[in-house]
Order: structure tokens, then sequence, then C-alpha cells
């Protein structure tokens, strides 16, 4: 699904009206569809009180719609009245003539009877301002958005019609007197801000809804960035032919490990065969041979030199490079340490043999030992995936953690072109980025998921994915998605704490198949 601007927003409601589905269309419809979801966030409408802030632009018409069908519905609704509105005013008119009362800051000088409104509601629709609006909120509009913040602890949920006021639409930014909303539902498209925090923070639950923009429109085509959907990663997973055999899903080669990290192998080698891989070859140091055996009987094994210290030593290289042609997939460095001796192995086993190197996902300490090599992003030779979490992304481009932070999306982006591979920028709302420019945004935020391991996991679901054919981007965005969602439905059962790297790894495949 397409994210957007407000500029681009803008364009594509234009572009709709030129297609003969007018503005007017737009607005009746996103009136009734935010109308839909309240009704069934309240349960029903009959017998509710809501409050209905109204701005005064088209984000304010599009909430006297939505007033009017709820209380069409049986609902006792209060349409509260921020700034003037505009004379004519039709979406008013048709709001009265449906028995919406009408109240406004105007005759309301002390604001006594919006804090009665909200002391009675069972709802509050934020229609002040939508996308068209980005300045500091000041004067009547930030006096009663301000009265609403201690709402948000103790009163009435709180609805956002597009987004919530005080939050920037293009950058995620917000105004200190902004809205925290419970729930926001966004018109048409996503918007960048959205999905982008601290505005992501403020949003709520996002939903997103369809007012009617025709449907192949020539401006969306050019829009570069993307919200993953359950329904993009469906069409995009492989395909289970019922004759199929071990060998029609590929086999991963997972090359991960060190003696105090053995751990990050079994979950990265365990996450290939949980994401479909038909084989899984696990490459580990022979010294934790005995126990990565021991815990994984689904894979084969491949012990590699190590050193004194149990992580991997240079000449492991060769070993590996002598039958790289078996596998169709190769992952590296979960738990691998960082040290000489692994920066020297991976050197090895990337750059300086003339044998073509299966599609690649390089996480964790890989990253780390890449990031010695001078110039490493200029010597690889196939399809690659990188998943820095942000302080490995730092490193890797010379920055710091907050410079990453501050714009997620451009950094994935600008990154992936310099370096021509696949980028997933880690972390809540994950940006997963390609070197001609596309961008998906991963729709979770999920604590449940900062615990050790849960990066092995996705890493090892990736490199699944790509060995069934999935090409490294699509590979990287179906593997974002498909462990957001197991995590999802793993806090459901176990809440956000104490979450383990192995529950993932269990409820992969019912996550899959949900999705099928």
């Amino acid at each position: 699904m397409k994210v957007v601007t407000a500029a681009q927003m803008t364009a594509l409601e234009q572009a709709s009206e030129r297609q003969g589905v007018s503005t007017d269309t737009l607005m009746e419809n996103a009136g009734l569809r935010v109308a839909e979801a309240a009704r069934k966030l309240m349960g029903g409408a009959a017998g509710k009180r809501v409050l209905v802030l109204v701005g005064p632009g088209n984000n304010g018409a599009d909430g006297l719609v939505t007033a009017r069908h709820l209380r069409r519905w049986g609902a006792d609704v209060v349409a509260y009245v921020v700034t003037r509105r505009p004379d004519p005013d039709p979406k008013m008119d048709l709001a009265v003539e449906y028995d919406v009362t009408i109240n406004g800051a105007s005759g309301d000088a002390d604001l006594r009877a919006l804090d009665r409104a909200v002391a009675r509601c069972n709802l509050i629709i934020d229609a002040v301002l939508g996308t068209g609006r980005s300045r500091p909120l000041t004067g009547p509009v930030k006096d009663v958005v301000s009265r609403l913040r201690p709402t948000a602890v103790s009163g009435p949920p709180i609805l956002a019609m597009d987004l919530p006021t005080g939050l920037n639409p293009d950058t995620g930014e917000v105004d200190p007197a902004g809205i925290t909303a419970d729930v926001t539902v966004t018109l048409g498209r996503p918007k960048v801000g959205l999905l982008t925090f601290p505005g992501a923070a403020f949003a709520g639950r996002l939903e997103v809804a369809d007012i009617g923009l025709p449907p192949g429109l020539e401006l969306e085509q050019t829009i570069d960035l993307e919200m993953l959907t359950g329904e993009w990663v469906r069409d995009c997973l492989p395909a289970r032919p019922a004759n199929s055999h071990k060998g029609s899903f590929g086999h991963a080669l997972v090359i991960a490990g060190s003696r105090n990290y053995v751990g990050a192998a079994c979950l990265a080698a365990q996450g290939t065969v949980r994401a479909g891989a038909g084989l899984a070859t696990l490459a580990a140091p022979q010294s934790i041979h005995p126990t990565v055996a021991g815990k994984l009987t689904e894979v084969i094994h491949l012990p590699i030199p190590d050193d004194d210290e149990g992580r991997m030593h240079p000449d492991g290289a060769a070993l590996v490079h002598s039958v790289f042609e078996r596998y169709d997939s190769l992952l590296l460095g979960c738990g691998m340490g960082l040290s000489a001796g692994a920066t020297a192995f991976l050197e090895n086993l990337l750059f300086t043999h003339s044998e073509p190197v299966p599609p690649v996902v390089i996480d964790a300490d890989g990253l780390n030992n890449l990031s010695r090599i001078p110039d490493w992003w200029k010597r690889f030779t196939g399809p690659v995936v990188l998943t820095p979490h942000p302080g490995e992304m730092a490193t890797l481009t010379g920055t710091t953690i907050a410079e990453v932070q501050k714009d997620r999306i451009d950094c994935a982006r600008r990154w992936a072109g310099h370096w021509g591979v696949s980028v997933a920028l880690k972390g809540a709302l994950t940006v997963i980025a390609e070197p001609g420019g596309m961008a998906r945004i991963s729709p979770f935020a999920n604590p449940g998921l900062a615990s050790g391991g849960t990066g092995d996991v996705l890493t090892g679901v990736i490199a699944g994915l790509m060995a069934q054919g999935l090409s490294p981007f699509d590979a990287a965005c179906c593997g974002v998605y498909l462990h957001g969602l197991a995590a999802e439905t793993v806090v459901q059962k176990y809440g956000n704490t104490g979450v383990l790297a192995s529950d993932l790894v269990e409820q992969l495949p019912s996550t899959i198949n949900s999705l099928r």
C-alpha cells in the first residue's frame, strides 16, 4: 500500500477529480468510513454519546459527515466547532438537519461546554486538522486540543480522522499541544508521519480507510514508498505445490555462532527451516558443534575451523567455498563474534575466491566485521541484504545512532543506493530499501521483540525465503512482515514482557498458514 506525503495525497485527490470521482464524493466516503470505525470501536452507535471536534477545513467537513451518520444510527452527537467554518457550509447544514447538536469555541470562552461534553461522551473524534496543516498549533485550536491531553489517561478514547491534530504528516514531528489518539483512521493512503516516530506513538492503532480513490491512477505508480500488508506478502510467498519435495524449496547455508553465542546460530538456523526452506546447513565453529548438533536435529551440520577463543578461523572460508554450489542462499554473521580472525574469515569468504556467492543476508557481527573491510560495498559480486539495527547502521555508515534515527526512511534509502544492496533497517516500523530507491515500511512496532535472539530469527527467515527463490528485497520485506506478525500473535498470548526468540520460531508456521 502506497505511503504518501501531504502533497502527494492532495495530488491523488486532484487526479481523482479528473477521473470523475469528485472531492465531495471522497469526503462523503471518508466520513462514512470513519463513522463505521467509530461504531465498531464503541460496540454500536445507538444510545452512545459522541463528541466530534470540527476544524475549519476539509478535515472538519469530513467530521461533520461522520457526525451525521452516527446521529442517523442513533448516537447522541455533539459537533464542537473549534474555529470558524466557511459560509455557506453544506456539511454543517446537513448535520443540523439530522439533529446533530452544534456547539463552538467562539461561544464557550472558558471551554466549560467542551469540558461537559468530554465528561459525558463515550468517544471523541478528532476532525480538527488534516494533512493540510503542519504549522505549530495556536489560538483556539491549541486551547481546545490542550484541554484534551489529560483525557489520554482517564477519559474517553480518541479516534483521529486522517491523523491526530498536531502531527506533521510528512515528518512525524508532534506539536507539544497535540492530541494522542487511541485509533487513527487515515483516509485513502497512510501518511509518512503516521509511520515515523514520534508520530507513530501518537497515532495509536492505525487503520486505513478506502475512500474511493480510482484504481490505477498514473500518479500513484510514481510513489516509491509503501507499507507492507498481509495481502502483498501472501501474494509474494513461494507456492507449495502438492507434488513438492525438500529439493523444491531450496537449501540455505547458515554461517553463524561462536563459543559465546551458540544460541544465535541455533535460532538463525531454525528460522530458515520454519520459513519453509527445504534444507538448511549450519556451518558453525567446530568447538561448538557438539552443542548445536544436540539442539538441532532437522539441519545438516558443517563444522568449520575456529580459533582458540571459539570464533571462526580465516582458513575455514576455503572449506565453505568448496561446497558453495550446493546452496541457494547464504546467511552470515549471527553470533560470529568480532575479531581480526572473524573479519579475515568474512573477507576470504565473500571477496577472495572466483566462485559465485549465493544470495546472502548479513546480520549482527557479520556487519560489524564487514565495516572493518575497506570499500567492502564495491566488492560484492551477487545480491545482498544487510539487516542492521540502528547501532550497526551507525557503525557501517560512520555516523551516530541519533543521525540514523532522525530520518530512518531516508537513511535506509540513501545507503542502499550508495552500497548497491538491499537494507532492512531494523527497529519499530522497520524500513526495507533497495538500491533503486523503492522502500517499504513494516506496520509493526512491538516491544515484545526487544529481547536477544529475535534478530537472529528474522535473518533466518529472510535466508529461508531467499532459498525458495524470492529476490533479496522481497525476501527481506516478507521476512520482516512475517516476523512482526508472529510477534503480534505471541504478544497477544503472553504479553509484551518476557517474549523469547524461540517463541517466534514456534509461531512462524501458523503465521504463514494464516496468511495463505
